[in-house]
């Protein structure tokens, strides 16, 4: 039986082994571990970075950030649904020291698109951002299919 050297790290280390290790040791396939790729962020605007963001609360974002990528549907009380800006499209709820901050983004099957970062004071989410939002959304769409 032939031996094989994994690799040390990284997301793609068996990747270009499995197929021939499958076949030779006669493992199933249900047993191996296939390294799941994280959906691309886009983001069309803004950015989380201290400051403004405390430290603790620029971690907080990326951890939440990267469960959205992996496909986990988050809810209350880190996000809910924005309707009026869109389909797919949520608030994630980030709190810091002195204020609470908001990031809008929508899930796509390809991509998890952030629209907007901007600090809430209010209730309410400001029209202004809902405009703005709805418009780099669409202005994203519309780029996405002249491409194609």
């Amino acid at each position: 039986m032939p031996s094989f050297v994994f690799p040390e790290s990284g997301p793609d280390a068996l990747i270009g082994i499995i197929p021939g290790w499958i076949r030779s040791c006669g493992n199933v396939v249900s047993d191996i571990y296939y390294p799941r790729r994280d959906t691309p962020l886009v983001w069309l605007h803004g950015e989380v970075k201290s400051p403004p963001f405390a430290a603790a609360a620029r971690l907080e974002a990326g951890a939440l950030l990267r469960r959205i990528q992996r496909g986990e549907k988050l809810s209350l009380p880190h996000s809910r649904p924005l309707p009026s800006i869109g389909v797919r499209c949520h608030g994630l709820r980030i709190p810091d020291a002195g204020a609470t901050w908001r990031l809008v983004y929508r899930v796509d099957a390809d991509a998890v698109l952030i629209a907007a970062v901007f600090c809430k004071k209010t209730r309410q989410t400001p029209g202004l951002v809902i405009e703005t939002c709805q418009g780099r959304l669409r202005a994203y769409d519309a780029a996405a299919v002249e491409e194609d």
